[in-house]
């Protein structure tokens, strides 16, 4: 709720005051017999008014006494009754009809004695009484249509805050079934891959080392590769087997294992170097991560599509953002840029929900750049 919201019903009520004492002071004023005290009266029944929406019983109580003093002394007709009228319809609007009713009946008991200076005016009298009458029975039943108007308003609003909160319980239900499901999917089928893949490639390490011959680096490559393979996807599964961190990204490798990262690739045949410049300092969690994704599939593009290409990669420690960049010298065309493939779009993806920015795309002297700006922020 804005500051508007909360004070609009209050700057309301006091208008409303404000006019009614305007009104009932002139009336009073042009009344024989009205004093000093009259026009307190008045103000005080009128000015009570802007409390009839948060203290109803104390508006009541002060508008009716005030007003019963000025009907005695001055009688000024049928105007006397309006703040009556108001804080009558705001109390039975709270609930308080049997206050209301109360008030209601003393206001026009004590009006109607008022109002009988002898029997040739005792008709007139019943007439306004009875008018009234009718007016105080009008404001009642507007309190009461207004009243149970806003209890049917706060049920709408309860039914739809429960529908509402239904349909995100099944939405939720439904996501947690589906990460089940693509669990069981990628333990049943990459788990197994993956393992056998390690395996074979441990047990061919070890008959090479066993006959004394030198281990290929792209077998050895292969061992490390699997095994890391096989933690962050262990680490995937546990996240998407645990429903309760349905916000939750896998623990995966940051920056602080970009050395192997890029030995790896060194290992495939890549020319990689390294370059890290500023200060050093602590990342944010998702900062740290998507840096090293970046860096992976940057490399992996180069090694699948550059060629005989050397790669340089380097990290900036700035003051508000850390600058994550690789080139290569490999054979992109600036007249013929790549078709962006799952690789950059997952790339582009990390960025935009970091509130970075990603350049991507065939440089001028030849290759390729990708160069992403990541924001820091207050956590750094």
């Amino acid at each position: 709720m804005t500051f508007m919201d909360r004070w609009r019903p209050l700057a309301q009520d006091g208008l409303l005051a404000a006019v009614m004492a305007l009104l009932l002071s002139v009336i009073v004023f042009q009344t024989p017999r009205a004093g000093m005290l009259d026009l307190a009266a008045v103000l005080a029944g009128s000015l009570a008014l802007v409390a009839c929406r948060r203290a109803p019983l104390v508006a009541l109580l002060v508008s009716t006494a005030c007003m019963l003093a000025v009907v005695v002394h001055v009688q000024p007709g049928p105007p006397a009754t309006f703040p009556v009228l108001v804080s009558v319809f705001a109390a039975v609007s709270a609930g308080h009809r049997l206050a209301a009713a109360l008030a209601s009946a003393i206001f026009l008991g004590v009006d109607l004695i008022a109002n009988l200076p002898g029997a040739t005016g005792s008709v007139q009298s019943l007439q306004g009484t009875t008018l009234l009458l009718g007016w105080f029975v009008a404001a009642g039943v507007a309190g009461t249509v207004t009243r149970h108007r806003q209890a049917y308003l706060e049920e709408a609003e309860q039914r739809a805050a429960e529908a509402e909160r239904t349909r995100e319980e099944a939405a939720l239900r439904r996501a947690g079934e589906e990460r089940l499901r693509i669990a069981r999917e990628l333990h049943d089928s990459l788990t197994h891959s993956i393992s056998i893949i390690k395996v074979q490639a441990g047990v061919a390490v070890h008959l090479a080392r066993r006959r004394g011959e030198d281990v290929p680096p792209a077998l050895l490559a292969i061992v490390d590769a699997s095994g890391d393979a096989m933690r962050e996807l262990r680490a995937t599964l546990e996240v998407l087997r645990d429903t309760d961190r349905s916000d939750a990204e896998a623990p995966a490798s940051g920056l602080d294992r970009l050395d192997d990262l890029v030995e790896r690739a060194r290992s495939t045949g890549l020319s990689a170097t390294v370059t890290i410049s500023g200060t050093w300092r602590e990342l944010p969690a998702e900062v740290d991560r998507a840096a090293y994704r970046i860096v992976q599939e940057a490399l992996t593009n180069v090694s699948r599509h550059a060629g005989e290409a050397a790669a340089a990669v380097r990290i900036d420690y700035a003051d508000q953002e850390l600058v994550v960049q690789v080139d290569d010298d490999g054979k992109a065309d600036p007249d013929a840029p790549p078709v962006p493939g799952t690789g950059l779009l997952g790339m582009r993806e990390r960025v935009a929900a970091l509130g970075g920015r990603l350049r991507a795309e065939p440089r001028p002297e030849g290759g390729f750049t990708v160069r992403a700006e990541l924001p820091l922020g207050e956590s750094s």
